[in-house]
């Protein structure tokens, strides 16, 4: 049975765009995308229209895939409702270009760039910037394979900020594509064929060399800002001449890949549509989620979308203050249990550490959050996750713990992004948080708030139990 409302507005505009082609929304949290991304699937696959044809509905992750699921009942034989990479892997595989076990997880990776980076640093140990942290490393590899910068020269071509703390002069572009060319080495020694983030390439192009019939007429992209440029672009050449892709996404939401836009996977636009209306949240939590959105974390994206205030009203948040992180637990886990009682409640953390602890001292059963979430569970309850894993969901009520100036951003982050960067990444993410939240937020701390957090007092309604 469907849970969808109907659309409103431009919202029955945005349904009916012509069939074919490469289609835009771009819409700010709470606007409705993903039921339009949804709409426009069952738009699209009705076999009683003309258009009509095999649609693929794609997202980020599995737990999505659930969520989606759960709100509507999908044709099998018309929609598949996927995962990216459970979209690329399917067709690498009819392609005979997918053994098992040939994809090398993040700490497989993270692994092999240290030991690549340990022998460059052994030869060369007067080279300053060898001594940075894998991880960085690790994240400008990523960076080329979502961009499709697979030599020197398109690298020294391309327009590369990167992290404050990591950003790669002309003069030394050469050293880290070296690296990058010793990382895949050691990756295939290592038995392993990709890693997650460039199998967009491969699928690119074995579709560039496949003449046979496209399994999809239509693809529909929800949550498309966290799909880097060669997954969309990997997407866009999955479809005929005739079919269509329409991409929906928020850009203030981008916090897989900041940086990355779609404008750069060669999509075909004549007009993109603008959705500013918020349906989901309350005055109130829009309020605080749109002082958010107006700092200098979110200025330097064109795309993003400037969200209304709605209509509904309710509480305000909840800002509570303690005075130690023990009392901070216990009041947190009595209060998610009876939010619990009248609906669905999510307590979001930064880690996945801090998630994993909150499921031994709350002492409450929960549902984890996670990117291989096979089924979503029905009726209310409590949800635990990092702001990650609720990326394009929507609960009753929101948690947030720990916010504090000590935690928030994590000291780690700050030590290796720099506070810029730390700090940029970290608001973004508690603006996901934030308009996760249907008519109830609650925000926690001991000690000092974070300076994240909107300083006007009239949005919180400030407590100290």
């Amino acid at each position: 049975m469907n849970k969808l409302p109907q659309p409103i507005g431009r919202q029955r505009e945005v349904l009916c765009l012509p069939p074919s082609g490469h289609q835009v929304v771009l819409g700010t949290a709470g606007s409705g995308k993903t039921t339009l991304a949804i709409l426009r699937s069952l738009y699209l696959a009705n076999p009683t229209t003309d258009h009509h044809g095999k649609t693929l509905l794609v997202t980020f992750s599995r737990c999505l895939v659930s969520y989606l699921e759960s709100l509507a009942s999908f044709n099998a034989s018309n929609i598949d409702v996927r995962n990216y990479h459970r979209f690329a892997r399917g067709y690498l595989a009819s392609r005979g270009k997918m053994r098992n076990f040939s994809i090398a997880d993040p700490d497989v990776s993270l692994n092999l760039c240290k030991q690549v980076l340990e022998i460059a640093r052994a030869d060369n140990p007067n080279e300053a910037l060898l001594q940075k942290p894998a991880e960085l490393f690790r994240e400008e590899f990523a960076w080329f394979a979502k961009n499709g910068i697979t030599d020197l020269n398109a690298y020294l071509a391309a327009k590369r900020l990167g992290r404050s703390g990591f950003r790669v002069p002309s003069s030394s572009r050469g050293l880290v594509f070296g690296l990058y060319r010793k990382y895949i080495a050691a990756r295939s020694s290592a038995n392993k064929d990709y890693d997650w983030e460039d199998l967009a390439l491969t699928v690119c192009h074995e579709l560039l060399n496949d003449s046979t019939n496209r399994m999809y007429k239509h693809v529909v992209i929800d949550e498309g800002q966290d799909l880097s440029p060669m997954e969309i672009k990997s997407l866009a050449a999955c479809i005929p001449a005739d079919g269509s892709l329409t991409f929906f996404g928020d850009i203030a939401q981008q916090i897989y890949g900041r940086r990355f836009s779609w404008r750069s996977a060669g999509l075909h636009i004549s007009e993109v549509w603008r959705f500013q209306e918020n349906y989901r949240n309350t005055q109130s939590i829009a309020a605080l989620a749109l002082a958010l959105a107006r700092t200098a974390a979110f200025k330097a994206d064109a795309d993003i979308v400037s969200p209304k205030s709605p209509s509904a009203d309710g509480p305000k948040p909840l800002l509570l203050n303690f005075t130690s992180d023990e009392r901070e637990k216990k009041v947190i886990a009595s209060l998610a249990g009876n939010l619990a009682k009248s609906g669905t409640v999510a307590v979001l953390f930064t880690s996945r550490e801090q998630e994993k602890d909150f499921a031994s001292w709350s002492g409450i059963p929960s549902t984890r959050l996670h990117r291989d979430l096979n089924r979503w569970p029905s009726g209310n309850g409590v949800f635990r996750g990092t702001f990650h894993s609720a990326k394009g969901l929507e609960f009753d009520s929101v948690i947030i713990p720990f916010v504090s100036a000590s935690n928030f951003p994590p000291p780690a982050d700050v030590e290796l992004f720099g506070v810029e960067e730390a700090m940029t990444d970290h608001a973004r993410l508690l603006y996901v948080g934030i308009t996760r939240a249907r008519t109830q937020l609650v925000l926690s701390y001991s000690g000092t708030p974070s300076s994240l957090l909107p300083p006007d007092p009239s949005l919180y309604d400030r407590k100290s139990p």
